[in-house]
């Protein structure tokens, strides 16, 4: 297992925001400058790092670790295939992937202590053998052109600034007949469901964020990035303009996730 620390520093080019893009974006409700989003995301990940399962459990009353086995199915793990997870946290999906019998996986996080955490628990896992850790930020990703079979991202999308040029990173280090893969929190599709779901989002989310991490604030902003993010139809059609194909997706729970696929052919 190796754990590469220095973030990557890009070429000045290299994951550049969308030159169309307004000099400010998204942090939850709030709109923020660009260059600020990054340092923003990272306080609250440093702030939940340590509780980050356990948070995850109260958001979805546990049903992500039922979404995360879907995902990683469809991931189609096989000996000689290799994964890059992006912002891979306390890596899930990379442990899920080797269990599986997926090939060499890369568990890549921006966010140091979330990477801290996801090293801890691969070496109290016993899984060593195949896995690297890598200090990645998703809009400018440090490997070759076509070196990779499957690139996922779970629940990390919503977090980054210019999440086209992550498509478009992703689609780039694909290897032809390679596949992404995006796990994320998405737009519920039962309308009945959708005001209980509201206050359990801005209600009682920041309420336990506080009594369980002592942090309501971050936990507000992650039910409001929620809805920030592009609905099921528009991811997909971002995936499409970078350049995806045979893009599909399909909900779980009603809407609540989705999972998004599309390969490079």
């Amino acid at each position: 297992m190796t754990d590469i620390s220095q973030p990557y520093h890009p070429s000045p080019s290299a994951g550049r925001p969308d030159d169309r893009q307004a000099d400010t974006t998204d942090f939850g409700f709030r709109d923020v400058p660009l260059r600020e989003k990054k340092s923003l995301v990272r306080n609250v990940f440093d702030s939940v790092a340590s509780k980050y399962d356990i948070m995850n459990d109260v958001m979805s009353l546990g049903i992500h670790r039922a979404w995360k086995k879907i995902f990683v199915t469809e991931l189609a793990p096989h000996p000689d295939l290799s994964l890059l997870d992006l912002a891979g946290g306390t890596g899930d999906i990379s442990f899920g992937w080797l269990r599986g019998g997926g090939g060499p996986a890369i568990l890549s996080d921006i966010n140091v202590s979330m990477r801290t955490v996801g090293r801890n628990r691969a070496l109290e896992r016993g899984l060593v053998s195949g896995l690297n850790f890598i200090a990645v930020d998703a809009e400018a990703i440090p490997l070759a052109d076509n070196s990779v079979d499957r690139v996922s991202i779970a629940f990390g999308l919503r977090n980054c600034t210019d999440k086209l040029q992550v498509l478009r990173e992703a689609r780039r280090i694909l290897r032809p007949g390679g596949r992404f893969l995006c796990l994320e929190f998405s737009r519920v599709q039962v309308a009945a469901f959708a005001p209980i779901y509201d206050a359990w989002s801005f209600h009682v989310l920041p309420r336990m964020g506080a009594a369980i991490a002592g942090d309501r604030e971050s936990y507000q902003y992650l039910a409001e990035s929620i809805r920030m993010f592009p609905d099921q139809e528009t991811l997909a059609d971002m995936m499409r303009e970078a350049g995806l194909e045979r893009v599909s997706y399909q909900n779980l729970s009603g809407g609540i996730a989705a999972i998004h696929s599309g390969w490079k052919i």
